[in-house]
């Protein structure tokens, strides 16, 4: 049946809203099917505006995936904000995507891409007004599956209630097995209706339907256990990991935004994965190992990517670029090709120690020369050991030092504040760490217009790290240590007004907290936070703690939990967490003795990067079948044996 555009519908409304070039679509490399020579139509939302949802990788690779893709069809959709909400409902206008502007509720599936947990309320939003009932139990034939995924999914639970299906890890692969069983279910005539689907998604082991798990909970309010409740339902569901990223170059052609966006640029994944073994970093655990894109990959990419886009700078992406085994021949390779152009390059993500002057110097040979950001993440030594981040302040003043000897004029350190076992004291050596950046840039340059710039986060403890069971920091405690911080700086009159300081309060990151490690119960609170106007919760204008507070203790009135029983509260190693029957890849007892490694301060026990030393056992690759794949060893490093006896 011909689903038609609701464009007619749409535009008279487009005058009366903030930025509505964001509503029209048309973007170079859009595509728009015809609807009746598909078979399976995929809606991809990203539950944030535009302009932050546009450039996200993942989205634009599946939707250049399903695309291309005969019998395929992929449409693109964000949230609208507030003043569209409210005309959309006033005009009883469906939710729509972009590109062919049909109905949210028509397509075959709704895959949500979870980057964050604060567009939790996002996806209610859009659901509503798509016309699709909020929980999954009251669809009905005719309904969407609604299918999360993304780094959130991991801990699915918080929003269970309103998700269909839940993939992990990435999504190359298995969203195309899920595109071909709705195509052959839709071909034999849909036997079992909806339900029937759903189990043959469930019967893979690899997608997680959450309303065939039921949830038993102990009188004190910890979970007792999940158990599947029909026939065919895997215990354990897993993750996906994709190998050989060289059969993946995608995206080729890339969307170009129409409005503005948080990043103007063409994206390349070099690496995907990451081992260096933060113990905050939830992405670098779940994304295990690390995969390598070969230089000439990397390289084709890039000149196939300007060409179909016209971007005038390249990102090379990863959790940590300067680690890529073949960094140096990549920058200066792309460098001489793009040298006397206005094509630039970026590495978003280097560390400290993996940073050198000759690669950023190829990185700025056109001229752009922007600040440098690095992330020591904890202020002191004995922070740093704790969370793993093996960075010595020798380290940090070697690396600005040479910085600014070689012309560059301003550093952005970031840092947490909440991290487990931190006093005051660690906090405040951020501010001595500062002054010292300074202080050398001076003495180096002779200069006195150097900066740096200090941004800091609240720590929320992520599910599937050795911080899971971490009681987080109240928020009460992270706003005064950053108050003492930012007295600190300011009395300084030799350095103060060199070093600016930049951070968010601690109230949203409890918010996080709760969403993060939040059980199925606080669905509950994410409809009633909803319900009383709770969009855009990621954005501070439109964040209200009252809100999610009041939400909280209506939604959870009669339960014995809060707020501060799903945040701030430690948890004990027999305990099941919302999560351990999503298997991750990772050794739960290898989580659980890391956490207690992190506990000894000064003396907390590192662990290396298993790329450069023997195996840690982290349970990842023998679990998942797969294992590290790197090009070429780094420059000083010998290749060790990587193979799990």
């Amino acid at each position: 049946m011909t689903v038609d555009s609701l464009f007619p519908r749409l535009e008279p409304l487009l005058a009366r809203v903030a930025k509505p070039i964001q509503y029209v679509g048309g973007e170079l490399n859009s595509v728009v099917k015809d609807w009746d020579d598909t078979r399976v139509r995929w809606a991809l939302m990203y539950p944030d505006a535009y302009e932050v949802g546009a450039p996200n990788q993942g989205v634009q690779i599946l939707y250049e995936i399903l695309n291309e893709r005969e019998g395929v069809l992929a449409e693109r959709a964000y949230a609208v904000w507030p003043d569209m909400e409210a005309l959309l409902r006033e005009h009883g206008v469906p939710h729509f995507t972009v590109d062919g502007h049909r109905p949210l509720g028509a397509f075959d599936l709704v895959g949500v891409s979870f980057a964050s947990e604060m567009g939790y309320t996002n996806l209610l939003t859009a659901l509503d007004l798509a016309g699709v009932p909020l929980h999954s139990r009251d669809r009905r034939e005719g309904h969407p599956i609604v299918l999360a995924g993304g780094h959130s999914a991991f801990n699915p639970e918080p929003v269970a209630d309103f998700l269909d299906a839940v993939v992990l890890g990435d999504g190359e692969e298995i969203t195309l097995g899920v595109t071909e069983i709705v195509r052959e279910f839709k071909d034999e005539g849909e036997p079992g209706g909806r339900d029937g689907l759903l189990l043959r998604l469930a019967a893979t082991g690899g997608v997680y339907v959450p309303r065939f798990y039921e949830v038993a909970y102990h009188a004190d309010g910890r979970i007792a256990g999940y158990t599947p409740d029909r026939p065919g339902v895997p215990e354990t569901v897993h993750k996906h990991t994709v190998m050989d990223l060289d059969r993946w170059p995608y995206p080729k052609k890339p969307i170009v935004p129409t409005a503005e966006t948080v990043h103007e640029r063409y994206s390349v994944e070099i690496f995907r994965g990451c081992t260096r073994g933060c113990r905050f970093c939830q992405a670098g655990m779940i994304t295990r190992p690390v995969r390598e894109r070969n230089k000439e990959t990397v390289t084709s990419m890039v000149r196939e990517g300007v060409k179909n886009s016209g971007f005038q700078e390249v990102g090379l992406l990863s959790l940590s670029s300067a680690d890529h085994s073949q960094i140096k021949d990549i920058a200066k390779e792309l460098a001489d090709g793009y040298e006397g152009t206005n094509t630039g390059l970026s590495l978003p993500s280097t560390r400290v120690d993996a940073f050198n002057i000759d690669l950023a110097e190829e990185l700025t040979r056109n001229g752009r020369r922007s600040g440098l950001t690095f992330a020591p993440e904890g202020g002191s030594e004995r922070m740093r050991r704790v969370i793993n981040k093996m960075v010595t302040e020798e380290d940090l003043i070697r690396t600005v030092t040479a910085a600014y000897a070689a012309g560059w004029r301003q550093v952005k350190l970031y840092f947490m504040c909440g991290l487990p076992t931190e006093e005051d004291e660690d906090v405040l050596a951020i501010a001595d760490l500062a002054t010292e950046v300074i202080r050398t840039g001076r003495e180096v340059t002779g200069r006195r217009d150097i900066r740096c710039t200090v941004s800091i986060g609240g720590f929320v403890p992520k599910p599937q790290t050795p911080f899971q069971w971490a009681g987080q920091t109240s928020h009460e405690v992270v706003d005064a240590r950053l108050r003492k911080l930012r007295d600190r700086l300011r009395a300084d009159r030799a350095y103060g007004k060199s070093i600016g300081l930049r951070y968010h309060e601690g109230r949203p990151s409890i918010v996080e907290g709760l969403l993060s490690r939040g059980d199925r119960r606080v669905g509950r609170v994410i409809e009633e936070a909803w319900r009383a106007g709770g969009r855009f919760d990621g954005w501070s204008e439109h964040f209200s703690y009252d809100r999610w507070t009041k939400a909280a203790e209506t939604a959870l009135a009669d339960l014995p939990v809060d707020v501060d029983w799903y945040t701030t509260r430690d948890r004990d190693e027999d305990e099941v967490l919302p999560w351990d029957h999503l298997d991750a890849g990772l050794d739960r007892s290898w989580l659980w003795q890391d956490w207690q490694d992190a506990q000894y301060g000064e003396e907390s026990l590192e662990v290396d990067d298993c790329r450069w030393n023997p195996c840690y056992d982290c349970g990842v690759c023998p679990s998942m079948g797969t294992e590290i794949q790197i090009n070429a060893p780094a420059e000083g490093r010998p290749m060790l044996p990587l193979t799990i006896v």
